[in-house]
């Protein structure tokens, strides 16, 4: 178990900061690179909050957050907590993007962002980055876990 979450959170990992790397040196700040026009940009915006940019300027209280996710994952991979293949995915993925935007708050004070999509009716979608997929991910996977845990039958009485 420990060992699959290392080789799915590593990577990830390393891809969500490579990325970061990516648009630090090569997209400057604010700016909107047309990939798909009118669908889907490449940008460089900082993020001090959360999702949505709610909590803007909140970067100390997100990086004891992240340390408190961080050792509350930990604590349940040592016991065993994630049985089912849904849960253990989404404990590897949420690892790598609490990593991943952690690393961006200790080194540069906020989260690179750089995903940028504008959807039909709604309109631009908060930006967002590979760290950011991650956690929605498995978020969706625990909610899915909870919706397939067989239940255990009643004890009879």
């Amino acid at each position: 178990m420990k060992r699959f979450v290392l080789w799915v959170s590593l990577p990830l990992y390393v891809i969500d900061q490579a990325t970061k790397a990516a648009v630090l040196r090569w997209i400057p700040d604010d700016a909107i690179v047309p990939v798909i026009p009118g669908f889907f940009n490449l940008v460089h915006v900082y993020n001090t909050g959360a999702a949505f940019g709610m909590l803007k300027g909140a970067n100390g209280f997100f990086i004891v957050l992240s340390i408190v996710a961080l050792a509350v994952v930990g604590v349940l991979l040592r016991r065993g907590s994630f049985r089912d293949p849904a849960s253990r995915w989404g404990a590897a993925l949420l690892l790598a993007g609490i990593l991943g935007n952690l690393t961006d708050r200790l080194l540069h004070g906020h989260v690179v962002d750089f995903l940028d999509f504008i959807l039909p009716v709604y309109g631009r979608w908060p930006a967002f980055n590979v760290a950011d997929s991650c956690i929605c991910t498995a978020a969706g996977l625990f909610v899915l876990s909870a919706f397939l845990e067989e239940k255990k039958p009643a004890s009879p009485q």
